[in-house]
């Protein structure tokens, strides 16, 4: 496939809505408005390994998921016809179960055009170390030699 450099706003344009309109649905919690943002197969990856299909990642929001603020920035936007690719630095500030959750996550979604509506298919999120609410950055142990 050929990738569709982002240097043409109105190629990528469409995809920018998108995120906007989904990190709009998100940070208010709207299952309704999710629903049809997400494929009927997606999945996401959480910072901690945890895989939820689509009815688990809709759940999380029943089950006390709520955001003070959900946003993306440097975004960097690969289109492959009707996929895109889309790495982002996501930030948060909120909470899952009274717990607070990480303030940044780097995040890999991949997004796709059914019938000329992009859908969000897949999200793999990743800790960025030392971002608050990560977990520390394993220190190398040392072995003696014999």
């Amino acid at each position: 496939m050929t990738e569709i450099k982002t240097t043409r706003p109105e190629l990528t344009e469409p995809i920018d809505s998108f995120l906007f309109e989904w990190t709009s649905a998100e940070r208010a919690g709207d299952n309704g408005k999710l629903e049809n943002l997400l494929t009927d197969d997606f999945y996401g990856v959480g910072p901690l390994g945890f895989v939820l299909p689509k009815e688990a990642w809709l759940a999380r929001h029943r089950q006390g998921l709520t955001y003070e603020t959900f946003d993306l920035e440097q975004i960097q936007i690969h289109l492959y016809a009707e996929v895109a690719l889309v790495t982002a630095q996501n930030n948060t500030r909120g909470s899952y179960q009274g717990q607070p959750i990480p303030e940044a996550v780097l995040a890999t979604l991949a997004i796709v055009n059914r019938s000329g509506h992009w859908r969000l298919a897949a999200i793999h999120m990743s800790f960025i170390a030392d971002a608050p609410g990560s977990p520390p950055i394993p220190t190398p142990t040392r072995t003696r030699s014999a």
